[in-house]
Parts: C-alpha cells; structure tokens; sequence
C-alpha cells in the first residue's frame, strides 16, 4: 500500500473521529455492581445522561457520565444491570439528569427519578428541574430572620432556626433524631401557612418509610410534604441521587416564593452510597476511605438552600440535614465536614436520652449560629436566660454530685435547673406552638412554678394552656399568635391569669 493511500486513510478516520455522532455513541465493554465501563462516547460531558441499548430484552436503561478517563467512561446505571452486556451500545442525550416537579407532588411518595411509589396513580408535573443545579448566588440572597417553628421547646427557646438556613441534627443510633424532624413536619399546622416539607430518605428501612406515611397522613400533614424515598434495598446510584432530587422539588417552590423545608435522612448514608460508587469506578480513595470530593458533594447540595430577597420572590429553602454518629464521636469525618458547612447543629446525646430527657438536646454542644435573629420577639424576650441557667445547673450538677452537704443556695439552684429540665421534656408526636410555648416558659424562667413537683409539672402545663385557651384566647393567645411580640399589655394579662389559675 502506498504513503499516500495510507495518509488518506489516517486523514478519513480522524474526520470520522470528528464527526459528532461518533463522539455521541459508545460501548460497553464491562458491566458489574450497577457500574459499567463504556469505550467511544469521546463527546460526553461529565454528569451527562445517557441511554443504554441492551441486546437481551430491547430496552433502553438510564445511565449518568461519572468519570471521564482517556480512553474509557465510567458510568453509573439507574436501571436494571442484569440486561445489559458487553457490546450493548451506549448513546449521549447531550442532557443532564432531570426531575418531574409541581404541586402535584404534595402527598405522594416518589423515587429520586420522580416516579410515583405509593400506589396513588401517575404525577402530572409542571416543570422539569435539573437534579445538579448552581447555588443561588450572594447578590440574589437576604439575611435569615424569619423564624422556623420546630414545635419543640428546647429548639425554639434555645437553638432557633431560621428559613434559609441549614441546622444540622447529629447524634448516635436511637437518640431521637427522626423525631425531631417529624416534630417539625407536624408543627406547621400551627402556622399560619404551613411551609412545604420534603422528607427524603435515605437508606432507610422500607417499613420505616410507611410508617412515617402513615404517621403523617393521619395527621394530615402529607397536604404539604413530599417523601423522596430511597430505601435501604435500592442501589448505590439511587442513594446517592436522593437528596438531589429531595432539593430539586423544594427548590421548585423555593422558585415560586413560597417556604420549604428539606430533610437529608441521613447523610452518613449518603456519604457510604457515594463512597461505594467511588470506589467501584476505581477513584483513589482518602481518609476513611471516602474519596476527596465527600466535601464538595455535600457542600454543593447544602449550599441550595437560601433565603431569596424580594427581587427574587422572596421564597427560601431550609435545610435539616441529619448524620449519625458512632459512639459520640463528633470529631469523625463527615460529621466535621457537614458541620463545616451548616448555620449550626442540635447534638443529641445518649446519656441524656437514656436518663429520660426527650429530646436528649445537649444544650452545650448545640447551637445556632443564626441565632436570636430568627426567633420571635415573645421567644427571645421569654427564654434569653434560659440556656445560661440550664447550662449553668448541669455544670453545678456535674460538680456537686459528690458532696452530702450543700447550701440552700445551691439546693434551691438544682431545684430550679431541674423544674427547667423537666419543662423542656416532650414526647415525640405532639409538638408544641409557639404560643403556647412562651407562657410555659414565662412562668417557669419568671419563678412562678418554683416548688412545683417534678410529676406535676406536665400536668400543670397541660391544665394551664386549657385554661389560657379558654379564658384567655382573644385577649392573650390571638395577639400572641399574630403579632409573635410579648407586650406590655399582653404580659400583664399573663401575669394575671397566671395568679388566677394558681389560686384555683
């Protein structure tokens, strides 16, 4: 054969090379663990969606671009792995990996491919929502201010959460950390306009997930919350794509100018799937295993959630991610990473838990750092001292356990922590409004439930909001729950139904 045959067959195959359908179509040349091994596809872009045509059965299963090497891609599977085979070809969508969204979705279970799972028929959308999307920017964001109601006491006094803002919940196994955000789900029955929760879970176990449904829509509150599902049986891929898809639909009434809410149930998990799937496509792995990116993974999904000012519908998206911990060990790496990165954490302790405090809020390690700026007038001007005396008694506590002796001082100072303590304990399921949370308050910081039992402290409480709710709902509890200020006028009146109803 002749240079220049040769030459011009060189200069027809690097222009066949060129050619955008070759650089759009691929093969696999290896399958295995929801991972496949693509060779060709020279065009594709990282995070780019592609189709897999299996040979078996004639289908075309989904596939994201993950890792973009010289001569092969490394692509993760979103469908059935056991019909696909080497020599399957592959085409690029040039498109990214895109979710269903709308109001539709308020009431329904759905897979983080926005699939409908709860058995209630097909979801029609309004729009489509990239599950990757850039964060919105400083200029297009406001301060946080407004308050976000847990409906739990020891968070609303003493760890306010404010819309737009990511508060972590971190604590070992069975401390409580589920409930708290449930709690919060509930709450918003109590305001005004409840915000739109987005519950998603991640790795959970599928009887857990109904029965959060079921707890939920009993309590009529699945007419504003969504659960994006990824159970503990689902692969890899699916835990991993959970919270993106769980902050695409909240993003999309964030959008709209409305308030949500979302829930990352857990990001341990969410931190295992990624590292599973890192390590299958051969990524050098790093401290525990997890690959260099960890952080920017969960920074890229946390960073979404903002308070937008007016000039951008003024909506917000508020984050509650949750991790668990091993043995209290708080300085592991995830954890020190999501911490990083969130406005503050509400760490739950065991012991407490297993003393019988619920919620087991250590209010030591726990903070907010949007703090007071987020909390309604009536809440920072009942509980300002009230984190100082709990954390004072502990230290007092922990000091005097030892000694047989003590002064009425110190004595009188335990009491009052422990009345405090016993105050702010709340079974799971009933969570408390803000209105009815500032007079409890009021009177146990004001001095008025001193000498009050420890078994009788619940009762007192119970008895009291009946009795404000009765004598006192125009007067006290509809300005209380409208103006969210504790006046003078409005605190004289407490003071007064609180001599009454101790007198009856």
């Amino acid at each position: 054969m002749s240079y220049e045959i040769i030459e011009k067959l060189k200069r027809e195959i690097a222009g066949f090379k060129d050619d955008p359908k070759f650089k759009s179509i691929g093969t696999v040349v290896e399958c295995a663990d929801g991972i496949a091994r693509v060779s060709g596809l020279s065009g594709a872009l990282s995070q780019e969606l592609l189709e897999i045509e299996t040979k078996n059965d004639k289908s075309i299963i989904p596939a994201i671009a993950f890792n973009l090497e010289e001569e092969f891609i490394g692509v993760v599977i979103l469908g059935s792995v056991s019909s696909i085979g080497v020599g399957d070809k592959v085409k690029g969508t040039g498109k990214v990996l895109s979710l269903p969204v709308g109001d539709a979705l308020l009431g329904r279970v759905i897979s983080p491919l926005g699939e409908p799972i709860d058995g209630r028929g097909a979801i029609v959308s309004d729009a489509n929502y990239t599950l990757e999307r850039s964060a919105p920017n400083v200029v297009s964001r406001e301060s946080v201010k407004e308050p976000l109601h847990t409906g739990i006491k020891a968070v609303d006094s003493m760890i306010p959460i404010g819309r737009g803002q990511r508060e972590l919940i971190i604590g070992d196994r069975q401390t409580g950390k589920t409930a708290i955000v449930l709690d919060t789900i509930l709450n918003q029955k109590n305001e005004k306009k409840p915000i739109i929760c987005v519950y998603v879970s991640v790795g959970q176990k599928q009887s857990k997930i109904a029965q959060i449904e079921r707890k939920l829509r009993e309590a009529g509150a699945m007419d504003y919350t969504i659960i994006v599902s990824a159970p503990a049986g689902a692969p890899a891929p699916l835990l991993y794509l959970a919270p993106f898809a769980g902050t695409a639909v909240g993003e999309y009434f964030m959008d709209k100018g409305a308030d949500a809410l979302v829930i990352y149930d857990d990001l341990s998990k969410h931190a295992d799937a990624y590292r599973e799937l890192s390590l299958l496509l051969r990524r050098s792995p790093g401290r525990e295993a997890y690959p260099g990116d960890i952080f920017y993974l969960h920074s890229r999904l946390l960073e979404r959630s903002a308070k937008l000012d007016r000039n951008h519908g003024s909506g917000s998206l508020t984050a509650l991610p949750i991790i668990e911990t091993k043995l209290g060990d708080v300085s592991s790496y995830i954890p020190t990473n999501v911490i990083s990165i969130t406005d503050g954490q509400i760490y739950l302790e065991s012991n407490l838990f297993y003393q019988g405090i619920r919620p087991a809020v250590n209010v030591g390690l726990s903070v907010s750092r949007v703090g007071s700026a987020a909390q309604t007038k009536a809440m920072k001007k009942v509980a300002g001292k009230l984190r100082l005396e709990l954390a004072q008694f502990r230290e007092l506590a922990a000091f005097v356990q030892f000694a047989s002796d003590l002064d009425e001082d110190t004595r009188a100072r335990i009491a009052r922590g422990e009345l405090l303590t016993e105050v702010l304990k709340q079974t799971d399921g009933a969570p408390k409004a803000f209105y009815h949370t500032v007079p409890i308050l009021y009177a146990a910081i004001g001095g008025y439930m001193d000498g009050l039992a420890k078994d009788k402290v619940r009762d007192f409480e119970t008895k009291f909001i009946e009795y404000l709710e009765k004598r006192h709902k125009e007067d006290f509890i509809k300005p209380l729950k409208e103006s969210g200020t504790l006046d003078e006028k409005t605190e004289s009146i407490l003071k007064e139904a609180i001599d009454k109803f101790k007198s009856l």
